[in-house]
């Protein structure tokens, strides 16, 4: 392809990614959809380019005001995550000149909104919990691309033996710091058509969503609740714990999600898995099975900002009326939950974000409404589940767990546990 072809592509999804009407993830699914000719290369860097100015779209709007033509293509000429070379045989003269002016401008310098690339209403809080230091660790941390976790499926192979047969078709991975269960490999490598993935061997999900199941501690033959399913990831680690007996629902109100767990659940092996599409959070059926179930996770809708480094458009599509409403709706899905437990039950809750608003807080507001429930130390959770004791310390924070890009390099996540009082 030609490269100025390739740098219009990258212009036109930005285009469209700026506009901020759908999830960033499905405009570039549809784009390369709607663009089937493209190789794995020219997607690769199709995709990194645009996710590069959802990072740090300050800066880059701002350093594009010193140029000329559309604006889309001057932000896919800043952010260009490709060949260097071919970038230049895509630029007119005048474009090779101004993208040398603006290599020579020393960025540290710049105004600290351009330099941490967040809305003013999320560095506020993330300031005044972290501090100074550790706010400018996490503000790299999360403008910055995630490695690809994998979780390896001990119904199906041991994590050295899924490690060996990466390595024989040429991926190197690391085995997860804190989950037994992960191994880390660099980069995006298409594994959607190696032995591993095919056989369910492997599913792809980030270490500390392996955690929230780990904190789950589901057991053969029990009766578990994956409260908010999703497509199912926690739901397949959540099976394998369970040795693939008891009765293990996956509850959501979306059909669509629960058809993406369909192909996975068929890759598992898994057979106790019950897929329940549910109309809310006080579905009938939910009243049906209460006082009856031994766990259940609530991995509950949230803001999603722990997961900036996959998904660095939130940050311009939620706010505080966004986060608002979620911590009222997390609020009322966590009351809900509960009821489904027996006497000597276990409630864990947990977001994939980085906000007290949708993590401690509404886990005191549980607790003081709900004195039959008794908060467990997440550490100690952590370290009767296989994780290493001085690790489930540095996991948990005031008796929950708080994950943080910057100091453990998962994505950020939260959970609180709780047993109900026998």
């Amino acid at each position: 392809m030609h490269p100025n072809a390739l740098l219009e592509l990258c212009a036109e999804l930005v285009d469209s990614l700026l506009l901020f009407d759908k999830p960033a993830d499905a405009l570039v699914s549809d784009f390369f959809r709607a663009n089937k000719a493209l190789g794995q290369r020219e997607r690769h860097t199709i995709a990194e380019t645009a996710y590069a100015v959802l990072r740090q779209r300050p800066l880059l709007q701002h350093l594009a005001q010193s140029g000329r033509g559309p604006m889309a293509r001057r932000l896919a000429i800043l952010a260009w995550a490709g060949n260097e070379a071919f970038l230049r045989g895509a630029l007119k003269d005048e474009e090779q000149q101004w993208l040398k002016q603006v290599g020579s401008i020393d960025r540290a310098k710049l105004p600290e909104k351009l330099r941490h690339n967040l809305p003013d209403w999320l560095v506020e809080p993330l300031k005044a919990r972290l501090g100074d230091e550790q706010f400018w660790q996490l503000a790299d941390a999360v403008n910055a691309a995630a490695p690809l976790d994998l979780r390896v499926n001990l119904l199906k192979a041991k994590r050295e033996e899924v490690q060996a047969a990466l390595k024989d078709k040429g991926f190197n991975s690391t085995p997860t710091p804190y989950s037994p269960w992960g191994l880390r490999l660099d980069g995006k490598p298409a594994l959607q058509k190696l032995d591993v993935f095919t056989s369910g061997q492997v599913e792809v999900q980030d270490e500390g969503s392996q955690l929230l199941s780990l904190l789950t501690e589901a057991k053969r033959g029990e009766m578990v609740v994956d409260f908010c399913a999703g497509a199912g990831g926690k739901t397949l680690a959540l099976g394998a714990a369970m040795r693939n007996t008891g009765r293990l629902y996956a509850f959501d109100v979306s059909g669509h999600r629960l058809d993406k767990l369909k192909p996975r659940l068929a890759r598992s092996g898994l057979s106790n898995v019950y897929p329940v599409q549910i109309s809310n959070e006080r579905d009938d059926r939910i009243k049906r099975l209460a006082g009856k179930i031994d766990r259940v996770l609530v991995d509950a809708p949230c803001s999603g900002l722990g997961t900036l480094r996959r998904n660095p458009d939130l940050k311009w599509r939620q706010s505080p009326d966004s986060v608002k409403e979620l911590h009222d709706k997390q609020v009322a899905i966590l009351n809900s939950a509960a009821r489904l437990l027996k006497p000597g039950g276990r409630l864990v809750y947990a977001t994939c974000s980085l906000l007290d608003a949708e993590n401690e807080a509404v886990a005191q507001v549980f607790s003081e409404a709900h004195p039959d429930f008794t908060l467990q130390p997440a550490h100690e959770v952590l370290a009767h589940a296989q994780v290493n004791a001085e690790q489930a310390m540095a996991l948990s924070d005031n008796g929950y767990l708080r994950l943080w890009p910057h100091r453990h390099h998962s994505d950020g996540f939260f959970a609180a546990v709780w047993e109900r009082k026998k």
